[in-house]
């Protein structure tokens, strides 16, 4: 299995939640997209503990089973088509979980989140666990 791991889930994991750890566990590979990792430095800027959590990040990052997916033309070619199928059905989704979405949709990965947004998107696959 090749998964997509949201920040969501990425933090959820950083927590010891054992669904996330259990599907991390079992992957092949896994993928964050530059999406995620914005959102998660973002949220370290935030943080009391950002030289931690970056440490933690880039150790993570540096799994042989960790990969960083491309975005791309071809990316947002998905990030056209999930997006009018979203306004279609009157859910949106916001920018940032359409692009990881699209990746997903690209690199025919499973998204691994708590965030049930991705569950609209019904040209991915998902994970969703509760928070």
């Amino acid at each position: 299995m090749r998964v997509l791991l949201d920040s969501s889930a990425y933090s959820a994991f950083m927590r010891d939640h054992i669904g996330v750890g259990e599907t991390l566990s079992q992957a092949g590979t896994i993928y964050l997209s530059p999406i995620v990792l914005g959102e998660l430095r973002a949220g370290f800027l935030k943080g009391s503990k950002r030289q931690r959590n970056e440490e933690q990040l880039e150790a993570f990052c540096e799994t042989p089973r960790v990969r960083v997916a491309p975005i791309d033309g071809e990316t947002s070619k998905r990030y056209a088509v999930i997006l009018e199928s979203l306004r279609k059905a009157g859910t949106p989704i916001g920018t940032n979980h359409l692009w990881i979405a699209s990746s997903a949709m690209q690199h025919g990965l499973t998204v691994v989140t708590t965030d049930p947004d991705f569950r609209k998107v019904s040209e991915i696959l998902t994970r969703c666990y509760d928070p």
